[in-house]
């Protein structure tokens, strides 16, 4: 559908149109609430487009996006900024990266195994793949709900993802990390990512990335009886159980033990919740943060699959390329380049969806400030002591980790 250039302009105009000469050049961090928080800010227009060349969907590259401008990235709040910029720092992981995709799905009619193809790294580098269409979910009718699990069986009819194996494989090789570190398949289930969380594994790496089908609270409440929470997709087990039923919910990433300088959500609707009015932040972004992620990738709308590959994949490159910019430019510079190949690849809606949540520049830390090994838990859970609870007590701000997060 056409993108509206002038009112996207004209909402420019009012938030920043009397500050624009300050922008150039400059990373934006954006704390939003009500309606701005399903907004991802790129998308407004710095100048006005109403030339008829422009506003045609095939030339929306020409278009002064201000993506073209700057940088940006949003803040749960004015105050975590602090607290990031306190404790922004390499991570102490070990490992450069871990990831997860290409469940193991069936599509609609139940007979698409194209996933079972693709459930390894190819030495030679992976094939790329023309994928169309979005990584959206099919909702089952409610008579498909078991219980307190989800319905294994309706998981498995959702679309494959093989292309995810493409994207996980790429990132993985730009940064030089094992084939092993990448779960596809058989391999990407909820039963091994809790044990390498319970094991350590999951905190030595510094990337953890999901490329999958993710859910929005009532879409996750199709398949489950007991419970509407945001969810990320796994390969379903045979049968469904407290430890694996194939979803991935808010309230079980908030379990998982991480020390994350980055967590990749390659998934739909992973950044604010699924009313207008909600929070800034959805229940999956709350809950990897409160987890020890210190920045996300997430996005606002059902992404395209073949752009979300080229979008991932090319922010890599750019920090590899770059290591210095920081998230937030290197995403940047990967919208950029996929918008200016044109045609379908210059819509908005292919381009914009995925934004950086949290610390998105590179940060050094100033000499003297204490390393946290994971986020502040909340009251009733382990107190800090000796070395820890002086760190806490030195950075008040840390605690906007536990506001954020709210089971």
């Amino acid at each position: 559908m056409p993108f509206d250039l002038a009112r996207a302009h004209e909402l420019y105009r009012c938030l920043f149109g009397e500050i624009a000469d300050l922008l150039a050049a400059k990373h934006l961090l954006v704390v939003a609430s009500g309606p701005l928080a399903s907004l991802p800010f790129h998308v407004l227009v710095a100048s006005d487009a109403r030339h008829a060349d422009i506003a045609e969907p095939a030339n929306y590259a020409l278009a002064d996006w201000l993506a073209r401008h700057s940088a940006v990235s949003v803040l749960p709040s004015v105050a975590s900024l602090g607290a990031l910029r306190q404790f922004a720092r390499q991570s102490q992981a070990s490992a450069p990266y871990i990831g997860f995709g290409n469940p193991l799905l069936l599509g609609g009619d139940g007979t698409d195994r194209r996933a079972w193809a693709k459930q390894s790294c190819p030495s030679s580098g992976p094939r790329s793949l023309r994928i169309a269409g979005a990584r959206a979910v099919v909702p089952p009718p409610p008579a498909a709900r078991r219980g307190a699990f989800a319905d294994v069986g309706a998981l498995r009819l959702q679309a494959p993802l093989p292309e995810t194996a493409d994207e996980l494989c790429t990132v993985a090789r730009l940064l030089g990390a094992p084939e092993t570190s990448v779960y596809l398949g058989e391999r990407a289930t909820e039963t091994a990512l809790k044990a390498l969380s319970a094991n350590g594994e999951l905190a030595r790496a510094r990337i953890v990335h999901f490329a999958t089908h993710g859910l929005l609270a009532g879409e996750a409440g199709s398949v489950l009886h007991s419970r509407a929470e945001p969810a990320l997709m796994l390969t379903p087990p045979q049968q469904a159980s407290e430890q694996d039923d194939g979803l991935l919910t808010a309230s079980e990433v908030a379990q998982l033990k991480l020390d994350a300088d980055w967590v990749v959500m390659s998934a739909c609707n992973t950044a604010a919740g699924d009313k207008f009015d909600s929070d800034a932040l959805s229940g999956l972004a709350r809950a990897f943060f409160y987890a020890g992620s210190r920045a996300l990738l997430v996005s606002h709308w059902y992404v395209d699959s073949e752009a979300a590959v080229a979008l991932t994949s090319g922010a890599f490159a750019e920090l590899k390329v770059a290591p210095t910019i920081g998230r937030a430019e290197a995403l940047r510079r990967s919208m950029l380049t996929l918008m200016d190949k044109g045609g379908r690849n210059a819509h908005p809606a292919n381009w914009a969806p995925f934004v950086i949540v949290g610390e998105g520049a590179a940060v050094k830390v100033p000499p003297g400030i204490p390393l946290m090994t994971s986020a502040p838990r909340p009251h009733g859970r382990e107190k800090p002591t000796g070395e820890k609870k002086a760190a806490v007590k030195q950075s008040k701000g840390a605690d906007w980790r536990r506001e954020i997060w709210r089971p």
